[in-house]
C-alpha cells in the first residue's frame, strides 16, 4: 500500500523497487479469524501522531484498535514514540497538537531488531523513519490524527481528544524481549501473541487451541508441508501442523 512516509526500496525478504513509496503490506484476515489483522510497516519519514479508540469508544459498534509492534529492522538512531512524558489536560493536549509541540511531549524510544511494544487502545503514538516492523492488531482501521508535520491531511482533534489516554506510558517488563527462547508477548483481552524459536513448544500448544496465524521472521517454516517464508502470514488450523528446523516466528490468535 502506497504511503507518503513509505519506502521505494524495501528491506529483505521483500524485493519491491518502484517509484511508489510502499508503506504497508496487509494480510486480509481469514474468515476463521476476522478479529485480527497482521501487516508490515516500512518507514522513510515520520508517521503522524495518532491514537485509536477502544471497543467502547469506537463509532457505530465497530471494533477498537489495540496493537503491538515487533521490530524487524532499524537504522541507527531510529525511534518511535509511545505515550506522553507527562500528564496533560485536554486543553494542553489540544494546544500542543495545534502548535506542533506535541512531538516534544511524547516519550521516544530508540529501537533495535527484536524489540517489542504493546499499545493499549487510547495510547498516543508515532513511528519515526528508518524502521521496519510487524504490526499485530485488532482488525480495525479507525485512526485519529493529532498532528501530521504540516502534511495536507485531515486531523481529527475532537475524536482524538475524546479517546486519548493523556498520561505517561511505562514500558512493561514483558516488552523487553530476550534474543532467543520462546516468549509470550501478549495474553490480553483481544488477542494472544507469542514469539517462538523453531517449532512451538508443548506449552505453546496448550495455549493455542484451534486456528491461529503464523508470521515467520526468518528460517524455514512450513504448515502441513507447505513452505511459509519470512515476509508472509499463514492461517494454521492446528498448531501441530507447524514444522521448522531453524527460525523465529510470531504466532497469534484471538483471546
Amino acid at each position: 500500500m502506497e504511503k507518503v512516509w513509505g519506502r521505494e526500496h524495501l528491506p529483505p525478504p521483500f524485493t519491491s523497487e518502484s517509484d511508489n513509496r510502499v508503506g504497508e503490506i496487509w494480510f486480509d484476515p481469514p474468515a476463521e479469524l476476522p478479529q485480527l489483522l497482521v501487516k508490515y510497516l516500512f518507514t522513510s519519514e515520520k508517521l503522524s501522531v495518532q491514537v485509536h479508540p477502544d471497543d467502547a469508544r469506537a463509532p457505530d459498534g465497530a471494533r477498537g484498535k489495540e496493537e503491538c509492534w515487533f521490530i524487524l529492522d532499524a537504522e541507527p538512531g531510529a525511534r518511535l514514540a509511545i505515550g506522553l512524558r507527562q500528564s496533560l489536560s485536554e486543553e494542553e493536549l489540544r494546544a500542543a497538537a495545534l502548535d506542533g509541540s506535541i512531538e516534544d511531549l511524547l516519550t521516544w524510544h530508540a529501537v533495535e531488531p527484536g524489540d517489542f511494544f504493546y499499545l493499549p487502545a487510547g495510547t498516543i503514538h508515532a513511528i519515526g523513519p528508518g524502521i521496519s516492523l510487524i504490526e499485530v492488531q485488532q482488525n480495525s482501521d479507525i485512526t485519529y490524527r493529532l498532528y501530521d508535520y504540516g502534511r495536507p491531511r485531515k486531523l481529527h482533534l475532537d475524536d482524538a481528544l475524546r479517546v486519548a489516554r493523556r498520561g505517561s506510558y511505562v514500558r512493561r517488563e514483558r516488552d523487553i524481549v530476550p534474543l532467543t527462547g520462546e516468549r509470550t508477548l501478549i495474553d490480553g483481552p483481544h488477542f494472544r501473541l507469542d514469539r517462538i524459536d523453531g517449532e512451538p513448544s508443548e506449552a505453546a500448544a496448550q495455549r493455542y487451541r484451534g486456528s491461529l496465524l503464523l508470521v515467520p521472521v526468518d528460517g524455514d517454516y512450513a504448515v502441513a508441508g507447505e513452505a511459509v517464508p519470512a515476509g508472509s502470514c499463514a492461517l494454521v488450523e492446528d498448531i501441530a501442523h507447524i514444522t521448522c528446523t531453524r527460525g523465529k516466528a510470531l504466532i497469534t490468535q484471538p483471546s
